[in-house]
């Protein structure tokens, strides 16, 4: 996932602790844009041996994690999203074509 990326929310299912603390949360099948990327603290506050990719959303704002020494914003694991698929606008246009019938070609003929 990257910076300017639209993203789809798979998992809006939020603990008690969670809703209390973040002032803005993605609601499931709502699109979003990446707004910033950064390297979750699961390690630290959970005491795991790995960390996962945190995300930053571009239509949600929230106030500072209050476990980070830096401020740094609250966000949200990349688990909860997945890429949205976009197609491309010429396979777009090509299938709108065939669907409402715009070929240019001549009708098959026995004749």
């Amino acid at each position: 996932m990257v910076k300017g990326q639209k993203v789809v929310c798979i998992n809006d299912s939020f603990s008690e602790f969670i809703r209390a603390i973040y002032l803005q949360l993605p609601v499931k099948g709502k699109t979003y844009v990446i707004r910033e990327v950064f390297l979750g603290r699961e390690k630290i506050v959970k005491g795991g041996d790995s960390a996962t990719v945190g995300l930053l959303l571009q239509e949600l704002t929230n106030p500072p994690d209050p476990f980070h020494a830096g401020q740094q914003e609250l966000g949200f694991s990349s688990e909860r999203f997945a890429p949205l698929e976009e197609i491309p606008a010429e396979a777009m246009a090509e299938e709108e074509m065939l669907v409402a019938g715009g070929t240019h070609d001549k009708p098959f003929s026995l004749n």
